[in-house]
């Protein structure tokens, strides 16, 4: 295993029959977030799965604040990982910050992908003149000031709110333990990273076809975001809103959720 595969935690499984699928998580997770659709692709696709740097379960020491201060790190990570594995073309399925990362990763090399699944994904978080992104900047001062004032606290209250449901549930508990697992002055710093992007300039020069799919309600993504992402991105693009309720619904309503996920990533969009 080479130095890059090892410090994102590379996983490649299944057969490949049908070609290679990369799959990408987001903030405050780690690859076990794909948990509940692994299983569903493993007999007909290879499978690469890895770690965001950043996340619990990579090496903190190898984390570049200034590297990591843009999403291009985490792109040119990804080129990375598929040029170590040889991977020619791959379906890219990237929740939240993986979904801008598998765009931006696109304009650099669009040859390695054949189409991005993005879930849970925007190009912009803040509130903008004609744009709805969720936020004000007022309430993200706030989200940092609490993760940096007490950063365990913060994440029993972000995870509920952030996954959709109550504290007892099984995939806010998963949440809250990939959260807890990152530490504390990288999740602040890629929270900001992440929070103040700005990837709206780019979508009209992306050409790889992207599928992109969303929960009804998620306190991070309003329903808006997707519809401007289909009217903006410069490729082919289809838009599924799911009945779900969340940012990580891969993870929270896997049984309604992960059929959409299969559909998107065996169907190409009709023309």
């Amino acid at each position: 295993m080479g130095v890059v595969e090892e410090a994102h935690n590379v996983k490649v499984i299944g057969s490949g029959n049908q070609g290679t699928i990369v799959l990408g998580h987001g903030f405050g997770t780690d690859q076990s977030v794909w948990k509940h659709l692994v299983p569903h692709l493993v007999e007909d696709y290879r499978l690469v799965l890895y770690d965001n740097m950043g996340a619990g379960t990579t090496n903190p020491e190898y984390f570049d604040f200034d590297r990591y201060s843009t999403l291009e790190g985490f792109s040119f990570d990804l080129i990375a990982i598929l040029e170590d594995l040889q991977i020619e073309s791959c379906i890219f399925v990237g929740h939240s910050l993986s979904g801008m990362v598998g765009v931006l990763a696109s304009l650099n090399r669009p040859d390695l992908f054949s189409k991005i699944v993005m879930i849970s994904a925007s190009p912009r978080y803040v509130n903008d003149a004609d744009y709805q992104g969720g936020f004000e900047e007022e309430d993200l001062n706030q989200l940092f000031e609490a993760m940096r004032s007490n950063y365990k606290a913060w994440c029993l209250g972000f995870a509920p709110l952030a996954v959709g449901g109550d504290l007892d549930s099984v995939a806010v508990q998963e949440f809250s333990r990939t959260l807890f697992n990152m530490r504390p002055d990288i999740a602040l710093s890629l929270a900001q990273t992440i929070f103040h992007s700005d990837m709206r300039q780019i979508l009209p020069f992306v050409s790889v076809p992207c599928h992109i799919v969303q929960s009804v309600k998620d306190l991070a993504v309003p329903v808006a975001v997707s519809e401007y992402l289909h009217n903006n991105l410069g490729s082919e693009s289809v838009v599924e809103v799911m009945s779900s309720d969340g940012h990580l619904p891969q993870l929270s309503s896997p049984d309604s959720v992960i059929p959409v996920l299969l559909r998107h990533i065996r169907n190409d969009i009709a023309l």
